[in-house]
């Protein structure tokens, strides 16, 4: 069997093609990339793969199996059609299977949702396709407020407007490992799985942040609209009020719902104990 990842010179289709070739189960494993120099350094067979050239996808998904098909980065109004046009190359090309990186989210009411939205159209549009599939739903990865340990350092604190809401976090070396299983094994076809740890609280965020970087941090709670403001500021118009979406629904309780982690990977996600044990002990 084949299997195709898209997207491996990013940071997620990359993990996801790394855990596949550890694995070594038997599959030939090809990414696709919009630039496939980027992705030389895995090792395997890297195909040009844009989300916008159908022609291209087509020619890219010649003799796979199974896709794995990570969600673009564009604008939603784009990522539709884009996501489209890579579902039908799959079909004109004989994939068997797709399985797709979708999202957690608040699907109306919030900055995030529009993202949400259009995220949820490529999972109907994948189930209307005829071809085997699972939806993978993400949490929010950790990864950020673990990079961002020096802005909060030099702020003494976390603002945000998730106020008590508890999220289920994930990692991509997490997610990439529950993707593998999902690619290689039949058990979860035809369903949509919530893939995260287990949630808490930006006050024990804090906490592990605190035990493992020796901080002092606290946490403090804004209002949506200051927390869209504070992050537009920083990093524009357009990805300010994502990230304020996100912290909405945290606040709202969308990333607390049950998580199908060990069904779609064969075992429990990281504990977070675990995990942050883990990044004190390499320094």
């Amino acid at each position: 069997m084949t299997i195709a990842v898209t997207a491996v010179s990013g940071q997620l289709g990359g993990e996801i093609a790394r855990k596949l070739i550890l694995a070594d189960t038997g599959e030939t494993i090809v990414g696709l990339a919009r630039t496939p120099a980027k992705g030389q350094d895995l090792g395997i067979e890297v195909r040009a793969g844009d989300y916008c050239d159908p022609a291209q996808i087509l020619t890219a998904l010649q003799g796979v199996d199974t896709l794995l098909l990570v969600s673009g980065m564009d604008a939603p109004d784009l990522r539709i059609q884009q996501h489209r046009n890579v579902i039908e190359a799959a079909k004109s090309a004989g994939v068997q299977k797709i399985v797709y990186t979708s999202i957690q989210g608040v699907e109306e009411g919030t900055a995030f949702s529009a993202v949400v939205q259009s995220n949820r159209q490529t999972e109907a549009d994948i189930r209307n396709s005829g071809l085997d599939f699972v939806i993978g739903r993400n949490g929010i990865y950790i990864e950020p407020d673990v990079d961002y340990i020096e802005s909060y350092k030099a702020r003494g604190e976390i603002a945000n407007s998730a106020g008590t809401g508890r999220c289920g976090y994930t990692t991509r070396s997490e997610l990439a490992h529950a993707y593998a299983q999902l690619l290689t094994h039949e058990a979860q076809n035809g369903q949509t799985l919530n893939l995260y740890g287990e949630p808490i609280s930006q006050t024990q965020l804090v906490s592990f942040l605190n035990e493992t970087f020796g901080t002092a941090l606290s946490y403090r709670e804004m209002t949506p609209e200051a927390f869209i403001a504070d992050r537009s500021a920083e990093l524009g118009d357009f990805i300010g009020p994502i990230i304020g979406g996100i912290y909405e629904g945290i606040r709202l309780g969308i990333y607390e719902a049950p998580s199908d982690f060990e069904a779609a990977a064969g075992r429990k996600h990281q504990s977070w104990e675990a995990y942050f044990a883990a990044l004190a002990l390499a320094g």
